[in-house]
């Protein structure tokens, strides 16, 4: 069973989506506004949160950095600003994916069940890309059965790629994420583990693409 938060103060909206996710076998709670669903995010461990922006009392953007000091509940940001750089500061306050209104509640069915299946992907052991494919378990990666010889460090960035799979992340979002928040170095470390990635990927290399602007995402190209 996934849990699932929604935190949206449109009623008709709160109530279609926990229609549509109780439906697909979802176990859904819902908040009317930031304070309401940041109270509740901390009080239970949910599988994911699907994020209104503009809301009462606290604003989507505050409710999910006061988030991210403590938990790394994965958040799908919903939102009807469709700039880049409003995508890009959710994506730097932590947002896992971000979808634009108005959408289809089938898409963002859609795209929540191939969320799951990357995180689960990764927890069984084993995440395929095209070519690529990642054993967790063991730590090692093979490009059409090629085995690619990593550094640690390479291996953890590939890994939180692929298994977040088409978004875009900044290059101060992987540092965080992969390197730490401790991490004394600047973000050329990030260029330059991407860039010792690729050589070692090989075909696969084009899979990690440069987003002009934002920094990367991890996207199979099927011409690869």
């Amino acid at each position: 069973m996934k849990y699932i938060l929604i935190i949206e103060d449109e009623v008709r909206m709160r109530n279609l989506l926990r229609d549509y996710l109780t439906k697909e076998g979802y176990e859904v709670t819902m908040a009317s506004d930031g304070a309401e669903g940041l109270r509740l995010a901390f009080l239970k461990d949910y599988d994911l949160i699907l994020l209104d922006m503009m809301m009462p009392f606290m604003d989507g953007m505050t409710m999910l950095k006061e988030l991210r000091k403590e938990k790394d509940t994965a958040v799908i940001v919903l939102t009807a600003r469709s700039q880049d750089a409003d995508k890009l500061e959710g994506y730097v306050a932590g947002a896992d994916d971000y979808v634009t209104k108005p959408f289809s509640p089938k898409v963002l069915m859609a795209k929540i069940h191939a969320f799951f299946s990357r995180q689960d992907g990764v927890r069984n052991g084993r995440v395929e890309a095209g070519c690529l494919r990642i054993d967790t378990r063991s730590q090692r990666v093979f490009v059409s059965d090629e085995e690619a010889i990593l550094t640690k460090k390479e291996y953890e960035l590939l890994v939180f790629l692929a298994a977040n799979s088409n978004i875009a992340f900044s290059r101060e979002t992987l540092l965080d994420r992969v390197w730490g928040i401790d991490y004394e170095g600047d973000l050329r470390a990030v260029d330059t583990g991407i860039r010792r990635l690729r050589e070692k990927l090989g075909k696969a290399a084009g899979y990690i693409m440069t987003v002009r602007g934002t920094g990367y995402r991890f996207l199979v190209n099927d011409d690869v």
